[in-house]
C-alpha cells in the first residue's frame, strides 16, 4: 500500500504521519523532499521560489519510482503538492512534466488530503491559501483514491483507517 499525505505547509502532515506510523510499524516513511534534501546539504532560497519547488518535485518523482506496488510506504507530500505550489506561484509547467506527474501519481493507492482548516498562523499565508485551493482542485480531477481528513489528529487518523479498510474491501 502506497499512501501520500498532502496539504499545504503547516496543516499537520508530519503529526498525522507520526501517529499513523505508531500504529503501522510495517510502513516505511518517505519524509518530505525538503527535509531530505536539506539534510543532504542542499540549500534553498529564503523565500519560496519556482526553482526550489521544481527541484523538490523532481526528487519526489524519483522517490515514487523507488518503491514497488506491494510495499507499504507513506509519503510526506506527493507530486501534486509541488504542482499546486508551482501553480500558486504562477509558473507554467511543461506538458512533458505534467505527463510524468500523472504517470507517477498512478503508483499511489491513496492520497490523504489535509485541507487548510484555519487561516491563522503559518508562514507565507497568501501562498498557503493559494496552494491549498489549487491542490483541492487538482485532487478532484485525479483517478487516485483521495480521502479528505479534517478535524483533530485522532479524527484524521480515523478517516485514514476507514479509507484503508474501504480500499482493502474493494481490492478483494
Amino acid at each position: 500500500m502506497r499512501i501520500a499525505v498532502s496539504g499545504t505547509h503547516g496543516v499537520g502532515k508530519s503529526t498525522l504521519i507520526d501517529e499513523f506510523l505508531r500504529l503501522h510499524s510495517e510502513f516505511e516513511h518517505e519524509p518530505e523532499p525538503y527535509e531530505v534534501m536539506t539534510e543532504d546539504g542542499e540549500e534553498f532560497s529564503e523565500e519560496p521560489c519556482v526553482e526550489d519547488f521544481l527541484r523538490q518535485l523532481e526528487f519526489n518523482l524519483e522517490r515514487l519510482g523507488q518503491h514497488a506496488s506491494g510495499e507499504n510506504v507513506i509519503y510526506e507530500r506527493c507530486s501534486f503538492d509541488f504542482l499546486a505550489y508551482l501553480n500558486a506561484l504562477v509558473a507554467s509547467v511543461p506538458d512533458a512534466l505534467l505527463k510524468r506527474i500523472s504517470v507517477a501519481m498512478q503508483q499511489l493507492d491513496l492520497i490523504v488530503y489535509l485541507p487548510l482548516e484555519h487561516e491563522g498562523g503559518g508562514e507565507y499565508p497568501k501562498l498557503r491559501r493559494a496552494m491549498d485551493q489549487g491542490l483541492s482542485e487538482i485532487l478532484t480531477s485525479t483517478n487516485v483514491a483521495v480521502v479528505e481528513a479534517t478535524g483533530s489528529t485522532a479524527q484524521r487518523l480515523r478517516a485514514v483507517e476507514n479509507a484503508l479498510t474501504d480500499i482493502k474491501h474493494t481490492t478483494r
